[in-house]
């Protein structure tokens, strides 16, 4: 379901039940882009009240529904690389090691999905977000693009670059584990 366009134009002059309405439709896939990057629950919840506050300043600008889910998903991109960027200087608790408790999955391999999520997490910052919009947002080439402001080409050569270094990744970690 996508925001209406009366809810948009609503929400512009400072309806706050409109603004709620835009926040509750797209509040899943802005923490899903952070979360799959950071891979921190927490971190992940701030950057996205951060984009939506954001959003709020900047309504004013948005143009359609469509502009609305493009904007908020350049802007998240965005901010999670300035957020790997600013952790690299912070020192780490120790608690940001505990991995996050998840619900299993009744579909595939849940010891594969994590050994993916861990080799994602070691790709640099572009290619990995790359990665993320593309298999867990869904987005093609040219939406990529579009979000990160970069030729198509470029984030296919990101993609194509990237998947062989997680195949490589992955065919060492199968091997090692014969042994």
């Amino acid at each position: 379901m996508e925001v209406a366009e009366d809810t948009l134009a609503r929400s512009a002059p400072g309806d706050p039940s409109a603004f709620a309405e835009i926040v509750r439709e797209h509040q899943a896939m802005v923490f899903s882009i952070a979360y799959h990057f950071l891979q921190d629950r927490w971190l992940a919840e701030e950057l996205a009240q951060e984009v939506f506050l954001q959003l709020h300043r900047n309504l004013a600008t948005v143009k359609s529904p469509a502009h609305l889910a493009s904007w908020l998903r350049k802007v998240t991109s965005h901010r999670c690389i300035d957020q790997v960027r600013r952790r690299k200087f912070e020192p780490r608790a120790s608690l940001d090691e505990i991995p996050e408790p998840v619900a299993a999955s009744s579909a595939g391999d849940p010891i594969l999905a994590g050994t993916l999520r861990r080799f994602i997490a070691t790709l640099p910052e572009k290619p990995r977000l790359i990665v993320i919009l593309r298999y867990q947002e869904d987005l093609g080439p040219a939406e990529i693009a579009e979000v990160l402001e970069m030729k198509v080409n470029t984030v296919k050569s990101h993609l194509q670059r990237s998947l062989a270094v997680l195949r490589e990744k992955l065919t060492r970690g199968r091997g090692g584990l014969r042994r």
